[in-house]
């Protein structure tokens, strides 16, 4: 069988197998998400896995860039990346993507036994707090209104009164026009 059949086939079998589960996430035919653990879980990662033209000849390309991931450390990140990889290579030609998937739920705890979470979030308001007196000024910027051009200005003060107040009825519906409109559809 060439890669490509391989692939449709796989494609298919994946999305059998995950069909209603929310961890599981298709980003294209060829690139998939995994989340290991549960939602709220501080140990819990994401996994993508995107094969390549000749996959599953070929090794996928493994990641764990996704923001999901950010409180977790580059080490252990790369330490999961390698356990991957060498379950890569004891798969290299067949179907490993439901495989390589599973392996991180069963290993999960022993992927993440060094991880410490990074509390991205307070680093963040401490960073927010430091520069609120900074920003103050700049946010007095942000007010400032938009600038008209010439015509833009004249056109304006053309539909407005002296005191810069829309006339009564300026967006009012002629009723006999559209009561008109309306009676021809009705035939």
């Amino acid at each position: 069988m060439s890669a490509n059949e391989d692939q449709e086939m796989e494609l298919e079998a994946l999305r059998s197998i995950y069909e209603g589960d929310e961890s599981f996430r298709e980003l294209s035919p060829v690139s998939f998400q995994y989340r290991i653990g549960e939602n709220g879980d501080p140990k819990a990662f994401l996994i993508e896995i995107s094969w390549t033209e000749t996959y599953p000849q070929t090794p996928p390309i493994l990641s764990m860039n996704a923001f999901f991931n950010n409180t977790i450390s580059s080490a252990v990140k790369q330490n999961i990346l390698a356990k991957l990889q060498e379950a890569v290579e004891a798969n290299l030609g067949t179907a490993m993507t439901y495989t390589l998937f599973e392996y991180a739920k069963d290993n999960k705890e022993q992927f993440m036994e060094n991880h410490n979470p990074v509390n991205s979030a307070t680093s963040i308001s401490n960073i927010i707090s430091i520069e609120t007196p900074n920003t103050a000024p700049s946010s007095k910027k942000k007010d400032k209104k938009e600038q008209l051009s010439k015509a833009q200005k004249r056109k304006l003060a053309d539909k407005t009164d002296h005191k810069g107040e829309l006339p009564r009825g300026w967006n009012w519906v002629d009723v006999v026009k559209l009561s008109k409109t309306g009676s021809k559809d009705d035939e």
